[in-house]
């Protein structure tokens, strides 16, 4: 069946959208991952991806077009699909498709037609798309409580999205009334998450019918394993479920009674915590059988199997989604080599003299990657089914670990930029990943990657392309060995670093080349100042 794919919401403040260039033309066989179109935004030009895969039908917004967030972009569909109803917005079906992704105006629309209309000055606040792939958020923190004044430009709350935690401002002015999603709460992007307007105004009739309009946040509670104890419920919307062995009701929610299934608990033999003994979640991962009495002659084990269960954060699943994605689909290979870095160690002692200055071997290795990549664009390329992408700037991505996984911010034209600038940007840019502070424009466009283990004592490892790059590089520890010089074995330190190449851009003596430019610089890191 068709899908609408509509104008996405690529930046927190994006009202609008510009279409820079169609990477696809009607017609065109589409896969989930492909660029479709390049869009302008109000920050940053930007590539978007498509999430479904078919036939390209129908192009809504030609190059250079300017329309507002969720105008109809493109539909996808099977070859030769009739999609006259799509266009002419004639069967029911269709509708129910489009309504998936509304624009606040569409879904204020929607509660005006269940609650007959909103009170004067009121406005409904919907689960905003802050990144180009998000589907849903979580309310991590609340910045204003109900009751609270609410200016145009405060910060209502902290979302966590699939990339980063981020602030979300206000864009009306009034009292907050209503919140619709608690801390911890997870929702698809345009479910309820506040209401604001006039102090004392009832909205409890709008919030209600915005549930029955299907907003999904009522669902994620009961599916999200975190979210279900947020909110305390009253017994009479608990579940009730008879003890199979007595006429007395076990009260217990929707997700504790599913988890029991799954875990073959009987419900009968678990205490309740909640509110009047309601079975919740942590009762049914709490929950220890009694102990079994033991035949005579019979060896009973004593231990008890345990885990933690622990939910994947929105970032986690995107790692997991994009790598997966970069392993099955770029054709990998990887290239090993190992670096004299004697002078290297030397130089950086004596730039680490000068006054303010204080440069890492990371530093210094962003550097020389970022004048070989000069001298070797197609390494510095990018892959598309119909052309490669050879970038003249060099934007050097550096790999930073963070609790939910991996972060990488973009050291942009790092070959025109001094050691001292490289090292304060990466810094900087660390120090923001690690608080969750990074913003959007911070995370994209690089051309090349380096990820660094060789701080925790890693000699050597291989790293997935964080595409749409066509290489990364892995950077190891410093190691003290013997090694031979002129003939004889002597002391020396040396470093192992291995290239990952995408094999449809980056042929072996094409990384190989790259790899000795790189040894060049690293080894005689003097060449870099010239």
């Amino acid at each position: 069946m068709a899908e609408v794919i509509n104008m996405p919401r690529l930046s927190d403040t994006m009202e609008e959208g510009t279409v820079a260039t169609w990477l696809k033309k009607v017609g065109d066989k589409i896969e989930e991952g492909d660029i479709l179109a390049e869009i302008e935004t109000d920050k940053a030009t930007m590539e978007f991806e498509s999430f479904n895969e078919g036939t390209l039908l129908h192009i809504g917004i030609k190059e250079g077009e300017t329309a507002k967030v969720d105008t109809l972009l493109a539909i996808i569909g099977e070859n030769g699909e009739d999609i006259s109803g799509l266009l002419n917005g004639s069967t029911s079906d269709e509708k129910v498709e489009v309504s998936e992704e509304k624009t606040e105006d569409e879904v204020v629309q929607s509660v005006s037609e269940e609650s007959q209309e909103l009170p004067e000055g009121v406005i409904v606040v919907t689960m905003p798309r802050l990144s180009d792939t998000m589907e849903e958020g979580t309310v991590a923190t609340w910045l204003k409580n109900v009751g609270d004044n609410v200016e145009e430009g405060d910060i209502l709350a902290e979302i966590e999205t699939d990339k980063a935690t981020m602030e979300f401002e206000s864009f009306q002015s009034g009292t907050l009334l209503h919140i619709g999603l608690q801390e911890g709460d997870s929702a698809k992007v345009d479910a309820l998450l506040a209401i604001i307007g006039p102090s004392g105004t009832d909205v409890s009739g709008i919030a209600k019918s915005f549930k029955v309009g299907g907003s999904g946040s009522e669902v994620k509670k009961e599916e999200a394993p975190k979210q279900v104890e947020v909110k305390k419920e009253t017994p009479k919307v608990a579940t009730p479920k008879t003890n199979s062995n007595s006429n007395e009701r076990v009260f217990v929610s929707p997700l504790a009674k599913k988890m029991a299934e799954e875990k073959g608990i009987n419900l009968s033999q678990v205490n309740g915590s909640g509110e009047n003994g309601r079975i919740v979640k942590r009762d049914i991962e709490n929950f220890i059988p009694a102990a079994q009495s033991a035949s005579v002659g019979k060896f009973v084990p004593t231990g008890q199997e345990d885990f933690d269960e622990v939910p994947n954060s929105n970032m986690r699943k995107a790692i997991a989604k994009n790598l997966a994605k970069s392993k099955f689909t770029a054709p990998h290979y990887y290239l090993n080599v190992e670096f004299d870095m004697e002078n290297a160690m030397a130089f950086r002692v004596q730039y680490n003299s000068l006054p303010d200055t204080k440069i890492s071997y990371n530093d210094m290795i962003v550097k020389a990657c970022a004048l070989a990549l000069k001298e070797h664009p197609q390494v510095n390329s990018q892959w598309f089914d119909d052309r490669m992408q050879l970038n003249n700037h060099v934007h050097i991505g550096v790999a930073v670990a963070v609790p939910d996984g991996l972060l990488v911010p973009v050291v942009r034209f790092a070959n025109e930029q001094s050691l001292t600038q490289i090292g304060a940007a990466v810094k900087e840019y660390a120090g923001k990943a690690r608080s969750k502070k990074l913003s959007l424009d911070e995370m994209e466009g690089s051309t090349f990657t380096i990820s660094n283990l060789g701080m925790f004592g890693i000699e050597s490892f291989t790293s997935i392309i964080n595409q749409p790059n066509s290489a990364i590089l892995s950077v190891g520890a410093i190691v003290a060995k013997p090694v031979v010089k002129n003939g004889l074995v002597v002391a020396g330190n040396t470093m192992k670093l291995t290239l990952a190449c995408d094999h449809r851009t980056v042929d072996g003596a094409t990384g190989s080349q790259f790899l000795q430019t790189l040894k060049g610089y690293v080894e005689n890191p003097v060449t870099m100042l010239v």
